[in-house]
């Protein structure tokens, strides 16, 4: 087998073109997010020395120990979702709700890392817990995902009946089952938390999609606030919210692979062009796959009428 038979074989150039759009992609965003956040960034910490330079000259009895001592408290009361405003206590963030949401979060693998277990026991149940859940996670989401396809397909196709026109149909059914997943699994819960948290809708969509993706950044994290007292319906409201556009997001997702890696083979086929005759039986030739099919053909007799 000669060299380019076996880049071809191996579709090498295919992988590198894949590969180099997506290191492209993945600087393009770098560079984007380094102008974007990087000046503020640099703002926001000479904004900070200057309040903690003003904060030790206001309380002169506070030293730089002291100042390390009081972030310290503050830091392990938000740990522990307990408020520094006023002498009220509160159960902190391992209430049964938020712990059940814990629990969804750890299965769908979200992560917000704003809580997470401090004792030994916890942390190595939450080992086992993960190793079992995550995959029990992947085979309901891909259920409900399939389900959720089957019905879409099953519309589609009581419409095609109807209509007769099989393309157009589908393509409205498609685009009709994006808006309804949108509105309900992006507008409907920014509306909410834009109510319950007091997010701006910019904030309040940003923290949607981070959710439903599994980025979870855990910048913004809804029923967290130890100064808010949150319905007992909202962190139900929360889990089912999350599992159901885990599913519409991951077959979106599907949707979205599909539609790429289409445009990839268009890609492929305008960039190589058709294989003339004899580069496509050269091909069948060494490709083995052909030659098992040509001596299933060969073995099987003949069809008598």
């Amino acid at each position: 087998m000669e060299v380019k038979e076996m880049f071809n074989l191996a579709r090498v150039p295919s992988i590198l073109m894949l590969g180099l759009i997506y290191v492209a992609y993945v600087l393009v965003g770098g560079v984007i997010f380094w102008k974007l956040e990087g000046d503020l960034g640099r703002k926001d910490l000479s904004q900070l020395l200057l309040n903690k330079q003003r904060l030790l000259m206001t309380y002169s009895c506070l030293n730089q120990e002291g100042l390390e001592e009081v972030a310290q408290v503050v830091q392990e009361a938000s740990k522990a979702g307990l408020s520094l405003k006023g002498n009220q206590t509160t159960d902190g963030f391992w209430k049964f709700t938020s712990s059940a949401v814990f629990a969804a979060t750890v299965v769908t693998t979200i992560g917000y890392g704003n809580m997470s277990p401090s004792t030994t026991t916890g942390q190595i149940f939450c080992v086992f817990f993960a190793l079992f859940g995550i995959p029990l996670n992947v085979v309901v989401l891909n259920r409900v995902g399939k389900y959720m396809l089957a019905l879409e397909r099953n519309v589609s196709d009581f419409l095609e009946g109807k209509s007769g026109r099989k393309g157009c149909t589908r393509f409205f059914v498609h685009l009709f089952c994006y808006i309804c997943g949108t509105v309900l699994f992006f507008i409907m819960p920014m509306l909410v938390f834009q109510q319950q948290e007091g997010w701006t809708y910019s904030q309040a969509i940003y923290y949607c999609f981070i959710t439903l993706s599994t980025i979870g950044f855990g910048d913004f994290v809804a029923d967290n606030n130890p100064d808010k007292n949150y319905p007992d319906w909202y962190s139900v409201l929360m889990a089912s919210w999350i599992f159901f556009g885990l599913a519409w997001l991951a077959l979106l997702i599907n949707h979205t692979i599909d539609i790429l890696e289409r445009l990839n083979a268009l890609l492929k086929k305008g960039c190589c062009g058709e294989k003339t005759g004899d580069e496509s039986e050269s091909a069948d030739n060494a490709n083995p796959d052909t030659q098992m099919e040509d001596d299933d053909e060969i073995k099987k007799p003949p069809i008598t009428q």
